[in-house]
């Protein structure tokens, strides 16, 4: 029986790439073995440049290319989350169209869907294009989320991954949070797992999507995601706190049986200090996870689709004829 192996496509203005991604993407395909069959599953994250037109072309003249347009952008996270619910593979590959995530991986992940395995994580070896500090940021951020969750995640694992049928249905059902770290999901919902590692290659075209600024944010909802002992730090803080104004009621004590009445106003002013920058670091912690129910309990959709090419109307619509997931 023939296997569906779906390719699925983040774009958010990638038209100096898709040309050679479709090539040389299709090229490897096509060497796909004899039991598999394959499909493109392109999600236009709201591009502003020609990246809807060159895929247009794709659909009107391959059956194979399909297209999931969004009314607007709504983030690389959203369009995986979208190519996850559209893709109808027995096997789903999310990668991008930057060339970044080399096709050539495409072989290997097939013959490890057959070897019986449903979630494969694609391991960075290398980046030579992201510099020292992303280089060095992101091996931190691996080990201090490592440390903080219960969940144990690949160092350098990125949004190159596969997964089966069967893991897919369980990511479309049950992970639909508004605030989310896909790729740490895809490691954490079990099935048979396994890991292919890879060395990125150069960006084709273009530019990263991610500044400094965006990937902080990123960093730290992901940690609020996977983690509670951020909201654990008022009592551990308040646990020092005490200690603290212990050791010093003790030190008052000893300086006015030794010296007289001591000089208070420098011991003031730094408790003070102390303890509201405790305080307000607690409060911000707090803001931030409240500010992550808020968009939950809203329950806006985490995408909004403006049109497809090539899939079939299989999704239930709203009164306008969208798609709103």
């Amino acid at each position: 029986m023939t296997k569906l192996l779906s390719v699925v496509v983040s774009v958010y203005n990638e038209e100096l790439a898709l040309r050679e991604f479709y090539a040389e993407t299709g090229k490897i395909l096509k060497r796909l073995p004899g039991n598999w069959d394959y499909e493109f599953l392109f999600v236009n994250d709201g591009s502003r440049d020609q990246s809807l037109s060159i895929l247009k072309e794709f659909a009107a003249s391959d059956e194979k290319v399909k297209i999931v347009n969004f009314s607007r952008n709504f983030g690389h996270e959203a369009a995986m989350i979208a190519g996850l619910d559209y893709a109808g593979g027995d096997g789903i590959v999310c990668m991008d169209a930057d060339l970044q995530h080399p096709p050539e991986c495409l072989p290997e992940i097939v013959e490890k869907f057959d070897e019986g395995y449903e979630v494969i994580s694609m391991v960075r070896t290398r980046n030579k294009t992201a510099g020292l500090v992303k280089n060095v940021t992101s091996a931190a951020f691996y080990k201090l989320i490592n440390h903080l969750s219960d969940v144990k995640f690949e160092a350098n694992a990125s949004d190159f991954f596969a997964v089966s049928k069967n893991a897919a249905e369980v990511l479309r059902n049950n992970y639909r949070e508004k605030v989310r770290f896909l790729r740490g999901y895809v490691q954490s919902i079990g099935f048979e797992k396994t890991t292919i590692e890879y060395e990125a290659r150069p960006r084709f075209a273009g530019e990263s999507k991610y500044s400094l600024k965006s990937l902080f944010k990123f960093s730290i909802n992901t940690i609020l995601c996977f983690s509670d002992l951020p909201l654990k730090l008022g009592i551990y803080s308040g646990v020092i706190t005490a200690l603290f104004g212990l050791i010093m009621v003790i030190y008052t004590v000893y300086t006015w049986k030794i010296y007289g009445a001591p000089n208070g106003y420098a011991t003031i002013v730094v408790l003070i200090s102390f303890m509201f920058s405790v305080l307000f670091v607690i409060v911000g912690i707090i803001g931030e996870y409240i500010a992550i129910l808020f968009a939950e309990i809203k329950d806006r959709p985490v995408y909004i689709v403006k049109d497809t090419a090539n899939i079939k109307k299989n999704r239930s619509k709203d009164t306008d004829g969208q798609d709103v997931r």
